[in-house]
């Protein structure tokens, strides 16, 4: 008789061990399987050292003895490597495997053995420092010296098995770090692992080089697959995880809420619908970054949070702008309530970005979000498909909180031909539209809401300016025809915003 399968519900859960990493922890879905180990590849530069420096120092804050053998390093420059992001590397093991005498031509050159041939000196070694120690947590760098000294491939795996099986014996949770100098790569090395984790990065034309993580290979662990961007800086890395928006559903009300100007509230049908998103649209200067932050006003004013994230201009040409229009934000920054972030979009990257929003809506509890603009974003982003993608799974994220989110887009041109850099509208859930036009010899400006899923919004075409009362929607624009083109021709005597003011003259 069969014994049937055991469920998995039987089987214990595997204990993990923290890569020191938050990122990288969530990515695993809590850390690393311990006792078990891993494969760390990347280029040189790629902050695999980093990584395990990280690995490392985690164990120590959580009293886990560690250890780190090193073939390519000295105790030295690991300490210089550790002091740069201002940590000490007191109660951490530090072994060099290879020494000046070891790799002279008189020396034996193998590492590991198999067990029927007796362990070389410093392999001696290696087992000494472990038995003494009795480590936790074990990082192994590199492997490519190893793969050097081994001189055949047959002998390389048999001391990689033998190292797993060793590590393995005494319940060690093991880092191998190697830099891909492997020719054809190595993949037997991924057959043997527990799991394999793949650091990469790349230079554009311009900006920072960019650093990715991938998860190839985890064994008896559900991850999230995928790049996830990385930051290697003063302080370690920090990993990004890639935002996946059906992980993220919460329940709320579906309500519309304020704009701050009665008259847009009407255009849109109501104001601003929670859970959605709202893109303005429209060449330079015609008030977009100011409407978003009237907006963003109303909101600081029903006590909510708010962050603005600002690509294009500086914090204090957004304030200085904001004082000459009467929207007062200083106090609601001072306090905490509104956030403004003048972002660089070459040192900013697309998954940062992202996880920078993430934090705002589900730790400081944002309500209303503000991307200004997306055509600075773009820069940002290594192709408009990728950005496509990501902006579609961010703005689903925002909707799925019942977050009101503000998108700004820049258009060439002032009147006539105004074109734009993509094509979001598809994404977006309303649409304002704002135009220059000409009139009795002045620019004057014009919004309509050519789009709303989410409101019965009206279609008419308002004159709209800027004034000392802030955002100003005038009456629909019933006496011109052609306001969208720029040169409207005139046939009546509706009055304009600016009449009221001569007629009280």
């Amino acid at each position: 008789m069969r014994t049937p399968p055991s469920s998995p519900a039987s089987f214990p859960a595997q204990p993990r061990a923290s890569t020191g990493i938050a990122g990288l922890d969530s990515v695993l879905g809590g850390g690393l399987p311990r006792g078990h180990l891993y494969l760390l590849e990347g280029t040189p530069g790629a902050g695999k050292t980093t990584l395990g420096l990280q690995f490392l120092l985690d164990g120590r804050e959580r009293g886990e003895r560690g250890l780190y053998v090193t073939l390519s390093e000295t105790a030295t420059e690991l300490g210089i490597v550790a002091a740069s992001h201002g940590w000490s590397l007191e109660g951490i093991e530090v072994f060099e495997l290879v020494t000046e005498e070891g790799l002279s031509p008189s020396a034996e050159q193998s590492i590991l053995y198999s067990s029927e041939v007796e362990l070389g000196e410093t392999t001696r070694g290696v087992m000494s420092a472990v038995q003494r120690l009795t480590p936790s947590r074990v990082v192994f760098d590199s492997l490519s010296e190893m793969r050097l000294l081994s001189q055949d491939p047959l002998r390389y795996r048999r001391q990689i098995l033998a190292l797993k099986h060793f590590f393995a014996a005494r319940e060690c949770t093991v880092l191998l770090l190697d830099d891909m100098t492997a020719s054809g790569g190595d993949l037997q090395l991924h057959s043997i692992a527990h799991g394999v984790l793949g650091l990469d990065q790349a230079s554009g034309d311009y900006g920072p080089v960019r650093r990715h993580l991938r998860i190839v290979k985890m064994r008896g662990v559900k991850y999230r697959g995928g790049d996830h961007d990385v930051s290697l800086d003063t302080g370690g890395l920090e990993v990004f995880p890639r935002l996946i928006a059906s992980e993220h559903r919460t329940e709320f009300e579906a309500s519309s809420v304020c704009t701050g100007t009665t008259a847009f509230d009407a255009l849109l049908g109501g104001g601003l619908a929670r859970g959605s998103n709202t893109l303005f649209i429209g060449p330079s200067g015609v008030g977009k970054t100011t409407t978003a932050m009237s907006c963003v006003l109303a909101a600081l004013q029903r006590g909510e949070r708010a962050s603005y994230y600002l690509f294009d201009e500086g914090m204090g040409t957004l304030l200085q702008r904001c004082d000459s229009l009467n929207l007062p934000i200083r106090n609601y920054l001072d306090n905490g309530q509104l956030e403004v972030f003048a972002l660089d979009p070459a040192e900013v990257s697309p998954g940062q970005f992202t996880n920078m929003v993430r934090n705002a809506v589900q730790k400081r509890g944002a309500c209303t979000v503000v991307i200004d603009s997306l055509n600075a974003y773009l820069q940002a982003m290594p192709g408009a498909k990728f950005l496509l993608l990501q902006m579609h799974e961010l703005l689903n994220f925002l909707n799925q909180q019942g977050i009101v989110t503000l998108l700004v887009l820049g258009q060439h041109g002032i009147v006539g031909d105004v074109r734009s850099d993509l094509d979001l509208s598809y994404l977006s859930d309303a649409i304002v539209l704002f135009r220059f036009f000409e009139a009795r010899g002045q620019l004057l400006k014009a919004v309509s809401v050519v789009k709303s899923r989410t409101n019965r919004h009206e279609l008419t075409i308002r004159e709209f300016r800027l004034g000392d009362a802030g955002v100003e929607v005038g009456p629909a624009l019933t006496d011109f025809e052609g306001v969208l083109s720029g040169v409207p021709s005139y046939r009546g005597g509706v009055r304009l915003l600016g009449d009221a003011m001569v007629a009280a003259a």
